[in-house]
């Protein structure tokens, strides 16, 4: 599938999967330390008492970590990208563990032009992150805004 660089590249229905992250339980433990000091996320025997059953990464690691493989993907050089106002319906479903390694499977659900702005418009995403095991543990609606390709 060719990499989409401008709002015009984008087709409704398109999906696309990539990414390679191997989460490391050292990585869990600098995030949590940081960001989300909860003992699930920093402890594998306190994280043992909980329905999580052993240490798992930060629900804000896992969406960080879905970011980089977006980033990491998105094509060299010139493209239209140019933010986004925000994300909608934001789940984190199943708890990600040291060793596990995640990829990105993101659908393009919809877009629109700009009424305000004839050069852009926002494209709205599914972006799930997918662990090994082919189970979803993150699942978001990103609205990204896109230029228009260049005239000329």
């Amino acid at each position: 599938m060719t990499i989409a660089r401008y709002f015009e590249d984008f087709e409704v229905g398109a999906v696309r999967e990539f990414g390679d992250y191997h989460v490391t339980e050292a990585e869990i433990l600098e995030f949590a330390g940081k960001y989300d000091p909860q003992p699930f996320h920093l402890s594998d025997e306190a994280a043992k008492k909980t329905l999580f059953g052993g240490l798992c990464a930060s629900g804000w690691h896992t969406c960080s970590m879905v970011m980089r493989m977006v980033v990491d993907a998105m094509p060299p050089g010139e493209n239209g990208a140019l933010g986004s106002p925000g994300l909608d319906e934001l789940r984190w479903l199943k708890p990600v563990f040291p060793g596990d390694t995640l990829r990105v499977r993101s659908t393009v659900l919809d877009k629109k032009e700009s009424r305000s702005r004839p050069d852009m418009g926002s494209v709205f995403l599914q972006n799930e992150g997918v662990n090994q095991k082919d189970e979803v543990v993150v699942r978001f609606k990103p609205i990204v805004m896109y230029r228009k390709h260049p005239q000329g």
